[in-house]
C-alpha cells in the first residue's frame, strides 16, 4: 500500500478547465503541505454523537416551499399526534381549494419586499398597468434550482416585468415572510411573544435536486434568519418524498383512496374506485375543512402493519415543478426507512401543462404577441393563467363537456391592436382542433384538447417509472404512493393506474397536496426515523501516491527530494449510490511528510460518476478545503509521527467534514460547500 500524500495549496484556476499536462496539475504547486497516511481507511459508526445534539425544541414548524404554492404546518412536541396547517389565507381562487397559498412574490420598484402569495397577486394585479411595469413580480421561481447548472449565490431570477434580481434574495424573503407568519401565529395561539430559538425549522426540497440547490435553500435560510450558521442544526432540510414517505406509514384506510384492481376498498370494486372514492374522499374533505388540525395516531398505519420486513415501497411525488421518484425498504422492529435507490426523476411537474398551454396559444394567436402580451401587460397574463389553473384542475378522463377558459378584456383589446384583426378571426383561422371561441368571450375547449396538454408531461412521468421498475431493486415493489399536488390530477391517476395497477397496489393520500408538509413535520419531531440514505455523489480527497512505472501516466509523474510521485490521485471516502448509515463516519489518518511541516491543507472533491482515478477527471469539482495550522504547537511534545485525522460524516442532507491533529487536539470543521467553489 504505496504511500500517499495529500495535495497542497491549490493555486491554479478551476480544475475543471485545467487540461491533463504535466502542467496543470494542482499538485505541481506542492507547498510544504503534504501528509502521507498511517493507516487503512476504516469506518466508524458513531451513535452517540446523535443523542447528544438533542436540542429542547418546543415546536416544530414545517415549511413546503413549492413550485407552485407553499404552505407551512408545525406540531409542537408536546404533543406530536397532532399536526396543524397554517391559518386560511385571505384571497383564494374559484375552483382552487386548499391549504397553501400560491409562491408569488411582489417587491416594490425600490426592490423592497411587499407582499406575497395571493396579496402579492392581487395587489399586483390592481395595480394599474403603467405602475405594474415598475413593480417586481415572481412566480414558479423554484424551479430555476432545478434547472441550472451552475448555482451561485449570484444566480439572477426574471420578475414578470423582466428585471432580474439575486435568487438568493428572493428566497430569502419567501422564507423570511412564512417565518413572520408562523411566529405570530403561534403566538397568538400561545398568547404570548413565541421566540425563534423554540422552533425547529424544517425546509423540504426535491430528493433529485443537486447538492448546491440544497445548500442555496440553507444559505437563504440563514440570510432570511430562520436560523443562524452557528446553530445549523436547528434547521433541517428534508428531501420531499422522504417527508411524503413517513406520513404514508401514519395512514389509516379512510385516509386513502386506493386505485386499483387487486381489491374493494371501503365497499367499492376497484373499477370504480377512481371515480367514486374519489367523490367521497372529496366530501370528506369538504366536511372536514374548517378543522386545520390533523390528527396522527401514533401507531402504524394499517397499510403497513401489512409490510413486512424488506418490503419496498415506491413514493411518486408529483408536484408543480418536479416529479420526485424516492424507494424505500422497511426495516423492523421500528419500521425505519432504507432508501433503496437513488432519487431519480425530472423537470415533470404541473407546469408542463402550463407550458403547452402557452405553445397552444403560441399556434393561434403567434408566439411573438404572447411573449409581446406577458411583458406589456403582465398582470392580466397572470389573470389568464389563474383562469386556466381552474379548468386545468376540471379536467378528468371521463369529462365530456367542453372546458370554457375566460380572456382578460385586455388580451382581445391587445390583439386587435397587436394584428388588426380579432381573437375569433385567430381562432377561426388557425384550425387548431377542438378550440373554438364562444360568444361570451371565452375559449372553449373539448376535452379531448385540454387531455392532449396534459399528456406529454403525463407520458413523461409513466416512462420514467417504467425505467425504474426495470431496476432489478425495484422489481418486487408492493404500494406505490402517489402524492403531491398533481397527484390530485385524475389524468395522472388513471395514467398510472392503467400502467402500473397490476404491478403493485396504487394508494393516493386523501390530502395529497397536504402529504410533504406532514410528513416534513413529522420528520422534524423524529429526525432518525430515515436511517439509510444513498450517497448522490463520490467523495474523495487529492493524494500523492508512489509513482509506479507502467500504472501511472508519465505526465502524473512529480519527483520531489529524490521521490518519485504521482499526483492528482483522487482518494474516495465513498462512492455515489452507496449506502450511508445517518451519521456514519469514513475516518482516515495521515501523517505530514515532513515532521517539522506546520500547514496542512487537504482539498475534498466531489464527482457524479463512481470510478474517478484523478482529480483531474472530466466532471470532478472541488468543493472543500480544510487547512490545519498548527503553528504555535511546537511546545507540546510532539510524537516522531504526528498523526491527522480527517474524518467525513454522512448521512443528514449536509456532509462536513473534520482535520484532527492528535498530538494537540487541535481541530478544523468545514461544511462541504457546492456553491463557493
Amino acid at each position: 500500500n504505496g504511500l500517499c500524500i495529500i495535495d497542497g495549496q491549490d493555486t491554479q484556476p478551476t480544475l475543471e478547465t485545467a487540461p491533463t499536462s504535466a502542467y496543470s496539475s494542482p499538485a505541481r504547486s506542492l507547498g510544504d503541505t503534504g501528509i502521507t497516511p498511517l493507516s487503512p481507511s476504516h469506518i466508524v459508526n458513531d451513535t452517540d454523537s446523535n443523542v447528544s445534539e438533542q436540542q429542547a425544541f418546543l415546536v416544530v414548524v414545517a415549511i413546503d416551499f413549492g413550485t407552485t404554492s407553499s404552505g407551512y404546518a408545525y406540531s409542537f412536541t408536546k404533543e406530536p399526534e397532532c399536526i396543524h396547517v397554517m391559518r386560511r389565507w385571505e384571497g383564494g381562487d374559484p375552483g382552487v381549494s386548499n391549504q397553501k397559498t400560491p409562491t408569488t412574490i411582489l417587491l416594490t420598484p425600490e426592490r423592497k419586499f411587499h407582499s406575497f402569495g395571493y396579496a402579492a397577486r392581487d395587489f399586483y394585479h390592481d395595480l394599474d398597468p403603467n405602475e405594474a411595469k415598475q413593480w417586481l413580480y415572481l412566480e414558479k421561481f423554484k424551479m430555476k434550482l432545478h434547472t441550472t447548472g451552475d448555482l451561485t449565490m449570484d444566480t439572477d431570477l426574471t420578475a414578470a416585468n423582466g428585471k432580474k434580481v439575486k435568487a438568493l434574495e428572493i428566497f430569502a424573503y419567501a422564507l423570511q415572510y412564512f417565518k413572520e407568519q408562523a411566529l405570530k401565529e403561534l403566538s397568538d395561539q400561545a398568547g404570548s411573544e413565541f421566540e425563534n430559538s423554540d422552533v425547529r425549522w424544517v425546509i423540504t426540497v426535491p430528493a433529485i435536486w443537486k447538492q448546491p440547490a440544497k445548500q442555496f435553500m440553507r444559505q437563504a435560510a440563514y440570510q432570511a434568519g430562520l436560523v443562524s450558521p452557528e446553530n445549523s442544526e436547528q434547521l433541517i432540510i428534508a428531501l420531499e418524498p422522504e417527508a411524503a414517505s413517513i406520513y404514508c406509514r401514519k395512514l389509516r384506510l379512510h385516509q386513502m383512496i386506493e386505485l386499483s384492481s387487486k381489491a374493494a376498498v371501503n365497499g367499492y370494486s376497484g373499477s370504480d374506485t377512481v371515480g367514486a372514492g374519489f367523490t367521497q374522499a372529496k366530501e370528506h374533505i369538504r366536511r372536514n375543512r374548517q378543522s386545520r388540525t390533523f390528527l396522527v395516531e401514533n401507531v402504524i398505519g394499517e397499510i403497513w402493519s401489512e409490510l413486512e420486513e424488506g418490503d419496498k415501497y415506491v413514493v411518486v411525488d408529483s408536484g408543480g415543478g418536479t416529479v420526485d421518484l424516492t424507494v424505500h425498504q422497511i426495516r423492523l422492529p421500528e419500521g425505519h426507512l432504507k432508501e433503496l435507490y437513488k432519487a431519480t426523476g425530472g423537470p415533470y411537474g404541473s407546469l408542463g401543462v402550463d407550458y403547452e398551454f402557452e405553445k397552444l396559444l403560441y399556434k393561434i394567436f403567434g408566439e411573438d404577441f404572447i411573449e409581446q402580451f406577458k411583458i406589456k401587460r403582465p398582470a392580466a397574463w397572470v389573470d389568464l393563467m389563474i383562469a386556466f389553473e381552474s379548468r386545468k384542475r376540471a379536467a378528468a378522463p371521463d369529462r365530456t363537456n367542453p372546458l370554457n377558459i375566460t380572456l382578460p378584456f385586455s388580451f382581445i383589446d391587445y390583439y386587435k391592436k397587436f394584428r388588426g384583426h380579432s381573437v375569433e378571426h385567430a381562432l377561426r383561422k388557425s384550425n387548431v382542433d377542438f378550440v373554438k371561441w364562444s360568444s361570451q368571450g371565452m375559449l372553449r375547449m373539448s376535452p379531448d384538447a385540454m387531455n392532449a396538454l396534459f399528456k406529454p408531461t403525463i407520458d413523461s412521468i409513466i416512462e420514467h417509472l417504467r425505467d425504474l421498475f426495470q431496476k432489478p431493486e425495484v422489481s418486487t415493489v408492493k404500494f406505490l404512493f402517489l402524492v403531491g399536488g398533481f397527484a390530485e390530477a385524475p389524468l395522472l391517476q388513471q395514467a398510472v393506474q392503467a400502467a402500473f395497477g397490476d404491478q403493485c397496489r396504487i394508494i393516493i393520500p386523501q390530502d395529497v397536496g397536504l402529504t410533504i408538509l406532514k410528513g416534513a413535520v413529522l420528520f422534524g419531531l423524529d429526525p432518525a426515523v430515515i436511517k439509510v440514505r444513498r450517497s448522490p455523489l463520490t467523495y474523495g480527497v487529492g493524494v500523492l501516491n508512489r509513482y509506479v512505472e507502467g500504472k501511472h501516466p508519465p505526465e502524473k509523474l512529480l519527483v520531489k527530494d529524490g521521490t518519485r510521485w504521482c499526483t492528482d490521485v483522487f482518494d474516495k471516502f465513498i462512492s455515489a449510490d452507496q449506502s450511508v448509515a445517518l451519521g456514519e463516519l469514513v475516518k482516515r489518518s495521515y501523517t505530514p511528510a515532513k515532521p517539522s511541516q506546520l500547514v496542512i491543507v487537504i482539498n475534498i472533491y466531489s464527482s457524479e460518476h463512481d470510478n474517478v482515478s484523478f482529480i483531474t477527471d472530466p466532471g470532478v469539482k472541488k468543493c472543500g478545503t480544510l487547512r490545519l495550522d498548527l503553528t504555535g504547537t511546537s511546545g507540546t511534545a510532539v510524537p516522531a509521527r504526528r498523526e491527522i485525522q480527517t474524518l467525513m460524516q454522512f448521512g443528514d442532507t449536509e456532509i462536513k467534514a473534520t482535520a484532527i491533529d492528535i498530538a494537540t487536539s487541535k481541530s478544523v470543521k468545514v461544511g462541504i460547500d457546492f456553491l463557493n467553489y
